[in-house]
């Protein structure tokens, strides 16, 4: 979960990137933004550089200038890791970047949903059950998986705190819990 200060940053870039006028798309944005953060990540040289108050703001913004160079980002993404320089929020450029992802999927209505499987699902599987959760949910979808092979088959699909339980343990819980209910008569 992102901290406030990494939400307010996210939901400001989101604003710059999705107004009517921004030639910058939004997947591109969240490439360019994370090629950022892998930067910094990368480097701890640079990492540590960035996070010394001792060096002044103005050669923060020149070394990372020189370093964005190499890296093809728009004047979108340049002018907002300045502003994060600026405000001294750069150690926090990979929760910023993340809470953005999410934060453009909201505002164009993507709902992100975490499928976990026994066995890992095929592009048509995948695909299938994309399909699936979004007539289920009357929305578009944006999945993440994950494999448990405790399931036994089948799959579990969370979505935000509601689960959707398909899975052969989810069935035989299920089948116990009707078995050993006493009977109302």
């Amino acid at each position: 979960m992102a901290s406030a200060v990494a939400n307010r940053y996210a939901s400001a870039l989101v604003d710059v990137v999705l107004d009517p006028g921004s030639p910058l798309k939004p997947e591109d944005a969240v490439a360019q933004l994370g090629a950022v953060a892998q930067m910094i990540a990368a480097s701890p040289e640079l990492r540590t550089a960035l996070l010394t108050p001792a060096i002044q703001t103005s050669r923060k913004r020149a070394v990372v200038g020189k370093l964005l160079d190499e890296i093809p980002v728009s004047g979108y993404i340049r002018n907002f890791v300045f502003v994060v320089i600026d405000h001294r929020r750069i150690a926090m450029i990979d929760e910023i970047r993340e809470a953005f992802d999410q934060r453009l999927d909201e505002r164009r209505g993507i709902v992100r949903a975490e499928v976990t499987s026994a066995a890992p699902l095929d592009e048509r599987r995948s695909s299938e059950m994309e399909s699936a959760l979004s007539r289920l949910t009357g929305k578009r979808m944006r999945l993440s998986f994950a494999v448990d092979a405790e399931l036994l088959g089948g799959a579990v699909a969370r979505i935000g705190s509601t689960v959707y339980d398909g899975s052969v343990r989810g069935q035989l819980q299920q089948l116990r819990r009707t078995l050993t209910e006493p009977s109302v008569e």
